[in-house]
């Protein structure tokens, strides 16, 4: 039986997504769990797998597009099912083969007093075909009187964080619609001028450059960087953060690794032993061991580390699962493997989920002590900076070692002072006796 395959909810809480490519041809066959789609998130690639065997009849969204969740993508139909006529099938399906004149998904109401025409918008998003929205919108759509503008929920959410008036946007999609293009457009040409912007309902004014004529270039934010300001301020807001910092001794963790590295078939670094560090400090003090919900304090029996990788699309934190139970060399393969992947954009979602603390180390930059910010909903994340040269005191001597600062960040909602001195004071240990690391 023909069915419609819609976008999904391939991250917690996503409203869109970019269709990245497809992976069955127009009138195709394809087998429960092969990819038939690519779907781009802020963080990663996710295929979607068939859940049945089946024939893809036709494409609804083209590849590059940005869809809103629950948006038909595709006709799907089972194997060998002769459908007729498609356009019927799509008509019943609630879904017109042609482009719809007046669709919509937002109304934003301007000023009474405002010149520019009102322009019925089309689906939410520029590449997205104008029968995907729902088409109980149409006839909202089709009134514009009153001195509304219709706006796509992509477009209306740009132009609000830029401050922009929708009363001076002119669109160029179909009917003159705004979408995304025309707020970049308008950006572009604000950016350009060398006047002050113009006061928006949304935002406050932002000053004009205090030196005339200084250079400057406007980068516009990525999908992942929105996604990581959006994160980390919702974290620094409503996370109590609190942190503690240890000075470790790694002379001894610095000659196991080379003894190790020695024999070992895959390269380990210094962040594997922190990585097993943590998850071995974790099942020391299982009460780090934990994340906080609306109704509880959640405790896992296993020990997942998300690991904190820069890409040149920002920050990711692909979780390893199980540490606890994982050998030196099992880490070091599996870390290597994440950040390769994460460099080159195919981690999956599932990969970027769960995890009670994270590990981000900044050493390789020289970084002497840095406090980060909690990735939420995980309880902590250990900071670490780079291992140095210092006058340390041994047996009322003083002596040149080697040492490396750590800094906890700690959600005080699910964790104590104490406990989370306790844990600091387990991993500091285990750093200066790497031997029950890898016991």
């Amino acid at each position: 039986m023909a069915s419609l395959l819609r976008m999904p909810e391939v991250a917690a809480s996503a409203t869109e997504a970019i269709l990245q490519g497809w992976g069955v041809a127009e009138g195709g066959t394809y087998a429960t769990r092969d990819t038939l789609a690519t779907v781009e998130t802020e963080k990663a690639l996710v295929d979607v797998e068939a859940e049945s065997d089946g024939t893809m009849v036709r494409y609804l969204v083209a590849a590059g597009s940005t869809v809103e969740v629950g948006t038909p993508i595709a006709l799907i139909a089972a194997p060998g099912e002769n459908l007729g006529d498609i356009d019927g099938v799509l008509a019943e399906l609630g879904v017109s083969a042609a482009p719809a004149p007046t669709p919509v998904v937002a109304v934003v109401p301007v000023a009474a007093s405002s010149t520019e025409p009102a322009h019925p918008l089309v689906s939410p998003f520029e590449h997205q075909p104008t029968w995907a929205v729902d088409l109980a919108s149409a006839a909202v759509a089709a009134d514009t009187d009153g001195g509304r503008v219709f706006a796509s929920p992509l477009a209306r959410r740009l132009a609000r964080e830029a401050g922009l008036d929708f009363a001076q946007l002119r669109g160029t999609g179909p009917g003159g619609r705004i979408v995304r293009r025309d707020v970049e457009a308008a950006l572009a040409a604000a950016a350009a001028r060398p006047v002050a912007p113009v006061a928006s309902p949304f935002t406050s004014p932002v000053a004009a450059p205090t030196q005339p004529g200084t250079a400057f270039e406007d980068v516009p934010h990525s999908r992942m960087r929105r996604a990581i300001a959006s994160r980390l301020t919702q974290s620094k807001q409503n996370v109590p953060h609190f942190y503690l910092r240890a000075t470790c001794r790694v002379d001894a963790l610095l000659a196991a690794r080379s003894d190790l590295n020695a024999v070992s078939q895959v390269r380990i670094s210094v962040n594997d032993f922190i990585v097993k560090a943590v998850a071995r400090a974790h099942v020391m003090v299982p009460d780090m061991n934990v994340i906080w919900t609306d109704d509880a304090i959640r405790k896992f029996s296993t020990v997942d580390v998300a690991i904190a990788v820069a890409t040149e699309r920002g920050l990711v934190t692909p979780v390893l699962r199980g540490v606890e139970a994982l050998t030196i060399g099992q880490v070091a393969a599996q870390a290597k493997d994440f950040a390769a992947r994460a460099r080159a954009g195919q981690l999956r979602q599932d990969e970027l989920e769960g995890g009670s603390i994270s590990v981000s180390n900044l050493g390789m930059f020289g970084t002497e002590e840095f406090a980060a910010i909690i990735n939420p909903p995980q309880a902590a994340i250990v900071a670490i900076g780079a291992a140095r040269k210092e006058p340390v005191v041994v047996d009322n001597e003083v002596r040149v070692g080697t040492v490396m600062t750590a800094t906890v960040s700690v959600d005080h909602r699910s964790v104590d002072g104490a406990l989370a001195a306790e844990w600091l004071a387990a991993f500091k240990a285990l750093i200066e006796n790497p031997i029950q690391i890898l016991a």
